[in-house]
């Protein structure tokens, strides 16, 4: 089956997974069998872009790298679920802003899509975060796929991990490094830059938005705490359930203390399930350079699951970055395919 691609939100990330879809076009097909257009592309901002045979990548990458719009194109207009039907969209790559309050607008693009019989790929935590029981359902209900590898740790595979290659396992918590932007901070901040330096340094990498408030306060992770808590444990919890404390008042004296008796600050993400109940948190926390965590240094995320029957298991990989997040996209649609 030759998939029909649309993308909501064109920004970092869109872009990446088109340019991850023009260059490997060939070895995809040689590799998977796995063919696709690229139908329809929606921005709020740089506008609509559509074509029933398929887009030219090479001209729509062109005008975004040289001029960040499609001004220069044909453009469209309607609402995303008319555009989908309209191009005859198979998938839906869903690339918008989180909002965690509302989950919008992926939330509605979500079930436009998937109310219409259209698979979703997404990295968007708000609408996982504020209704995962009502997408899987309207998945199930209509036969469309619905995955979102990137929502936890960019491009590497956590939740693959924990659903297939630990089946069988009981889990009794989860703990690590879950914002990779916070981490790279923090790490620039152990080598001796302050607070502003570390968050300026970050944004001209991409790794902070011009707003950081949902990565430095801690918001970022606790969505993702709030979605491991339903894979992992079937519980439902609001983001303002978690325990959560961001690095803002992070001071450099403090990394630097830490340093002078062999310790580091990491943002720690987790979730605890004992007789007690649930405990998630995102905390700022001290700890030995002995500790599995205390190496994992710049924009790499890493995470460790607590097993019966394995133990610990450790995870490390990017957690940030527009190409790593592309590829989770990149891994759902072709996996959609198998």
């Amino acid at each position: 089956m030759k998939h029909r691609i649309a993308l909501a939100g064109c920004g970092n990330v869109g872009t990446a997974l088109l340019e991850l879809l023009h260059e490997k076009k060939d070895e995809l097909k040689a590799k998977y069998s796995f063919e696709y257009d690229v139908v329809l592309i929606s921005d709020i901002i740089k506008g609509t872009v559509a074509n029933k045979s398929g887009l030219d990548l090479e001209a729509v990458l062109n005008e975004l790298h040289q001029h960040n719009s499609f001004a220069a194109l044909k453009q469209d207009s309607g609402s995303l679920g008319e555009l989908m039907k309209r191009y005859g969209a198979t998938v839906l790559a869903e690339c918008t802003p989180t909002n965690l309050k509302t989950g919008e607008p992926g939330l509605s693009h979500i079930r436009e899509a998937l109310s219409s019989g259209i698979s979703v790929t997404t990295t968007n935590k708000g609408p996982l975060a504020v209704a995962f029981d009502e997408l899987k359902a309207a998945a199930e209900q209509s036969g469309a796929k619905f995955l979102y590898e990137g929502v936890v740790m960019s491009g590497t595979p956590l939740i693959d991990m924990i659903r297939n290659g630990m089946a069988g396992c009981s889990v009794s918590g989860v703990e690590g490094i879950l914002n990779g932007t916070t981490n790279f901070m923090l790490t620039k901040m152990g080598s001796g830059a302050t607070y502003d330096e570390a968050l300026k340094e970050a944004q001209a990498l991409g790794y902070a938005e011009a707003d950081p408030t949902g990565d430095v306060e801690g918001w970022d992770a606790a969505g993702k705490v709030v979605i491991l808590t339903k894979i992992l444990f079937g519980k439902d919890i609001a983001v303002t359930e978690v325990d959560r404390t961001g690095i803002t008042q992070v001071t450099p004296q403090q990394v630097s203390s830490a340093a002078q008796k062999g310790n580091v600050i990491k943002l720690i993400a987790g979730v605890d399930l004992d007789e007690t109940g649930l405990h998630p948190y995102v905390k700022p926390r001290e700890i030995a350079a002995s500790h599995p965590l205390a190496q994992v240094g710049g924009a790499v995320n890493a995470v460790t699951v607590k097993t019966d029957n394995l133990g610990d298991v450790t995870l490390i990989g990017p957690g940030a970055g527009r190409r790593e997040t592309g590829q989770a996209l990149l891994s759902d649609i072709i996996r959609m395919g198998n």
